[in-house]
């Protein structure tokens, strides 16, 4: 269930009070005095079912409401449980203009995306030295790789093009990172001899990262789908790191193939990392298209 709260000066009031009454997926409706103001404002709160939400945007759009007048927020609903219902009458479900704030949110290369994608490099980078998979893990699980992919899903899926593009450049940038760090640190250690003489990542137990078979191509769509499900149930944290299998173990062979010794090895690390990339956000936009035009606006059983 979504939540709307709008403050509204005396002039556009009673249009506004109009629209809530008429559009069907709004109810609850609450009207009373906004006392933060001086001059007369009027505050509305109503609940707001997600597929009524994109509607209630555009109209609040089109009376030219600014965006610090209203904010639209999700609440969790306790009671009556039909959380998993779906179609018209839904509690629960899509709200397009949900998602597209989170992608919008999520395609930026923000400082703290930057850091965790870096803190997931070093992790992996030692992971594939020492052949620990253990340490693999948990790389993936630190990655925030999932939300560009997201991001760029919903832009394709959009037509946004500036939002797609901006999201792609943010987790190429990631990716790019994530060699660049495996690769340092590969050379500091190999500086500093704790990198054993003639290391050769291909050595490694994890060499079959830089190797592109089935099993690569039918995970890497499994997970496509996954990332686009979970990024619109506010799963990510916990599906990043089945998403991250497909992107951070290879980044950062690559990168120990650069710096610590291997470098033929590169070329296979590109070809899993590519075509990996190709495949999340292909199934993804896939994920997301689908939904957007199933048949689910029908009235859902009680």
């Amino acid at each position: 269930m979504l939540r709307l709260h709008a403050s509204l000066d005396e002039r556009r009031e009673p249009a506004f009070a109009a629209l809530l009454r008429e559009l069907d997926g709004v109810r609850r409706v609450v009207r009373q005095p906004d006392e933060s103001r001086a001059e007369r404002h009027t505050v509305f709160v109503a609940d707001v079912e997600p597929a009524a939400a994109d509607e209630l945007v555009e109209e609040i759009e089109g009376m030219g409401i600014g965006v610090d007048d209203y904010v639209l927020t999700r609440v969790d609903v306790v009671a009556p449980q039909r959380l998993h219902l779906t179609g018209h009458r839904a509690i629960d479900g899509l709200a397009w203009v949900e998602v597209m704030g989170a992608a919008r949110a999520n395609s930026w290369p923000l400082a703290r995306y930057l850091t965790l994608i870096n803190v997931a490099a070093v992790i992996a980078a030692l992971g594939v030295i020492v052949s620990n998979g253990i340490l693999i893990v948990g790389a993936m699980a630190v990655s925030p790789d999932l939300l560009p992919i997201c991001a760029t899903c919903v832009g394709i899926v959009a037509g946004r093009r500036r939002l797609a593009l901006r999201a792609f450049a943010t987790l190429t940038l990631g990716m790019v990172l994530v060699v660049a760090t495996a690769a340092v640190l590969s050379l500091l250690l190999k500086w500093t001899g704790f990198l054993p003489a003639g290391f050769e990542v291909e050595h490694s137990s994890l060499h079959t990262l830089a190797h592109l078979d089935y099993s690569t191509v039918l995970v890497a769509a499994a997970a496509g789908i996954a990332a686009m499900l979970s990024f619109e149930t506010g799963a990510a944290q916990a599906v990043g790191v089945a998403i991250s299998v497909t992107t951070i173990p290879a980044s950062a062979y690559l990168g120990v193939a650069i710096g610590g010794g291997g470098a033929g090895q590169a070329f296979g690390a590109v070809a899993v990392l590519a075509v990996n990339v190709a495949l999340l956000i292909a199934t993804g936009s896939l994920t997301l298209l689908v939904q957007r035009h199933l048949p689910g606006r029908r009235r859902a059983p009680a």
